[in-house]
C-alpha cells in the first residue's frame, strides 16, 4: 500500500517523489531500470528561460532558481554554470519569433537581447557567422549535470521516507470504474489511490495501461563527443543554430554536438547509427566551427526525446480516471523543468492552486485540434 505511486525514475520522477515526500505523502517510486538511466542520462543538461510561451519561460526560470541553489539545498554538487544560451538565426523569417522571445524574457526580468552578426564573436570568438542574420543571447541561462541532480533528489526523497525501487516495471493499472485502485508490477501488486506518470518516452504505454491517451511518442536523438578542440574558451554557451537545430556545448576539452534528425517514425531504438546523419553533422559543424574538424570523435550515443504533437509538455490530472496525474512529454526540455514540475505535481496532488498557471498544458488541449507549438525546440 502506498498513498501515491510515481512511475519513472528520471529527473521528473525523483523531483516529484521528493516534493510529495516533503509534503508528508507516503510515496513509492517505481523505475524499470536504474534511476536516471532513461532520457535523463542522455540529457545535455541545459537550463534556460529562452522559450516562446509564458508558461515555458516561467517553468524555465523556476528551474534556473532551483538548480542555482541545488548544491546548498541538497548537499550535492551539480556543476551548475551560467554560460548562457546563444541562438544563431539563419532564416530572416525567424527573427520576429526571437524578438518576441527576448521581449517575453525581459518582461520576466531576464537579461536577453538580440545581437547582430558582428556582436556574436564577442560572445563566442570561435564561431563562424556566415549566413547568420541575428542571434539571441541569454547570458543567465545555464548548464548542470543531470545524473548528479537525480542522485541529489533521490537521496533527499529517501531521507524523507520515500521508497524508490529500481528494476521494477509497471505492467498494469487497476481501476474500478473511474477510480484508481492500484498498479500491477513485475514485483507484485501495489494498492494505491494515486499515480503520477513521469515515465518520459514510455508514458504513452503507461497511459494505455490506464485506458487513457497520453500522446507522447519516443524519437531518437544522436550526439557525438569530440576530442580536444584547439582554442576552446573555458566558458562556451550552449549554442544552437536555427532552424537546423544544430547545437553544441562544452564537454571537458571538447564539445558535444548534435542536430535534430528527420523525426521519421517513433520507436525505442537507441542504437547509434551514423549513416547519413554523421556527414550532415560534419557539414553543419564545419560551417559554424571550423576548428572542430581536426578534433575527431571521442565517443557517440543515441537517446530518446519524448515528443508531443505541439512539442509542449503535458502536466495535469486526468478527468477520466481519479488521481491519475501526468507530467511528461517535455520534448527535450524535461531536465530544466524538473524543479518546477515536482512542485506542480505536489500541488496537484494536494489540491492546491499551482504557483504557475498550467491550464494550457492539460492533455485535453489536443482534443480541440489547434494548439500553439513551442518554437525553440532543439
Amino acid at each position: 500500500m502506498a498513498e501515491c505511486v510515481v512511475i519513472g525514475g528520471g529527473v521528473i520522477g525523483v523531483s516529484c517523489a521528493f516534493r510529495l515526500a516533503e509534503a508528508g505523502v507516503d510515496v513509492l517510486l517505481l523505475e524499470r531500470g536504474g534511476l536516471g538511466e532513461g532520457s535523463t542520462a542522455k540529457a545535455a543538461g541545459g537550463i534556460r528561460s529562452s522559450f516562446t510561451s509564458r508558461v515555458n519561460v516561467e517553468l524555465g526560470l523556476r528551474g534556473l532558481a532551483g538548480y542555482s541553489a541545488f548544491s546548498r539545498d541538497f548537499d550535492t554538487e551539480i556543476d551548475f554554470r551560467r554560460d548562457g544560451y546563444l541562438y544563431l538565426v539563419t532564416d530572416p523569417a525567424d527573427v520576429p519569433a526571437f524578438e518576441r522571445c527576448a521581449e517575453l524574457q525581459r518582461e520576466h526580468g531576464v537579461r536577453s537581447h538580440l545581437l547582430d552578426p558582428a556582436e556574436v564573436n564577442k560572445v563566442l570568438p570561435l564561431v563562424a557567422t556566415d549566413g547568420v542574420v541575428a542571434a539571441l543571447w541569454s547570458p543567465d541561462d545555464a548548464k548542470a549535470t543531470p545524473d548528479a541532480v537525480v542522485q541529489g533528489y533521490a537521496k533527499a526523497a529517501r531521507a524523507l521516507g520515500a521508497k524508490l525501487r529500481t528494476g521494477v516495471e509497471v505492467t498494469g493499472i487497476e481501476r474500478d470504474g473511474d477510480t484508481l485502485t492500484g498498479v500491477v508490477t513485475t514485483a507484485g501488486f501495489v494498492r494505491t489511490g494515486a499515480v503520477v506518470c513521469a515515465a518520459g518516452a514510455w508514458s504513452g504505454r503507461i497511459g494505455e495501461l490506464a485506458g487513457l491517451d497520453l500522446p507522447v511518442r519516443p524519437y531518437r536523438r544522436q550526439v557525438v563527443f569530440t576530442g580536444p578542440v584547439p582554442g576552446l574558451p573555458e566558458a562556451v554557451p550552449l549554442t544552437i543554430e536555427m532552424p537546423s537545430a544544430f547545437y553544441f556545448h562544452r564537454e571537458g576539452p571538447g564539445l558535444a554536438m548534435s542536430f535534430s534528425e528527420d523525426e521519421g517514425f517513433p520507436g525505442f531504438d537507441t542504437r547509434y547509427e551514423p549513416g547519413e546523419w554523421l556527414p550532415r553533422l560534419a557539414e553543419l559543424a564545419g560551417r559554424r566551427l571550423p576548428a572542430v574538424l581536426d578534433a575527431g570523435i571521442r565517443t557517440a550515443w543515441a537517446g530518446l526525446y519524448e515528443m508531443t504533437p505541439d512539442r509542449n509538455q503535458i502536466i495535469g490530472e486526468s478527468v477520466l480516471l481519479s488521481r491519475f496525474i501526468y507530467a511528461t512529454g517535455f520534448s527535450g526540455h524535461g531536465f530544466q523543468m524538473g524543479p518546477a514540475t515536482g512542485e506542480l505535481v505536489r500541488d496537484l496532488y494536494l489540491g492546491r492552486r499551482p504557483a504557475v498557471d498550467i491550464t494550457e498544458l492539460d492533455v485535453r488541449r489536443f482534443a480541440g485540434g489547434a494548439t500553439s507549438a513551442e518554437h525553440n525546440i532543439v
